[in-house]
């Protein structure tokens, strides 16, 4: 399940353009926590410490404690805002959450038996159609990843999505189709093709499978 990062925060008192651009001068990125149907929190981060984690796999995807003035808020981070030419954070939307709530949240896929797969022993190439799946779940029960195994897979198979192995109380949001999440293709049947493309392809599959069913 996912870990929790802890990260120091300070309230804001005053918000505006005007308090955002001093605080972005003293070095703090503003941020709102929001959610849980209670008020709204403007508060500041320290950028140096923000931008770090920005910088770690799954920041979207991981539970954050935001201690502010000895309170915790268990969060997660739904949006920042970055600078058009710098790409520095100058805004965070934390949403709050519970331990009963439902969050929905983009968890990326992992491949494991690669060295087992006799599609790529036989030269085959896997072509990831999605690198993140969105689930629903409890923030307890909150995968780092979701583990596909590609022990037996050939040249031309598509892997589905009810091909992951589940955690309990783990489930995606896309719900009406077994969509495809990867597939095993040969050197040749990617040459010249854009990862959109692929895309495409890989839901045409998903819609002519409906059809049959």
């Amino acid at each position: 399940m996912s870990d929790v990062i802890e990260l120091s925060a300070q309230t804001r008192d005053r918000v505006g353009k005007g308090s955002a651009r001093a605080a972005r001068r003293a070095g703090l990125v503003p941020a709102v926590i929001y959610g849980d149907k209670k008020d709204p929190v403007s508060i500041t981060l320290e950028e140096r410490v923000l931008v770090k984690q920005l910088h770690q796999a799954g920041f979207f995807s991981t539970l954050i404690d935001l201690d502010i003035e000895g309170k915790k808020h268990r969060v997660l981070a739904r949006d920042v805002q970055l600078h058009p030419v710098t790409d520095r954070p100058e805004h965070v939307d934390f949403l709050r959450i519970s331990a009963t709530s439902t969050i929905h949240v983009e968890v990326p896929v992992e491949f494991i038996n690669e060295e087992k797969c006799p599609g790529l022993k036989a030269g085959g190439v896997l072509n990831v159609v999605r690198h993140e799946v969105e689930v629903s779940c409890r923030p307890d029960q909150m995968p780092h990843s979701l583990v596909i195994n590609l022990e037996g897979y050939k040249v031309g198979d598509s892997i589905h999505i009810s091909a992951v192995d589940m955690p309990e109380g783990v489930a995606p949001t896309i719900t009406d189709r077994d969509f495809t999440v990867a597939t095993i293709a040969a050197p040749s049947a990617l040459r010249g093709k854009s990862d959109d493309e692929d895309a495409e392809e890989a839901d045409e599959a998903d819609e002519s499978e409906e059809d049959e069913e």
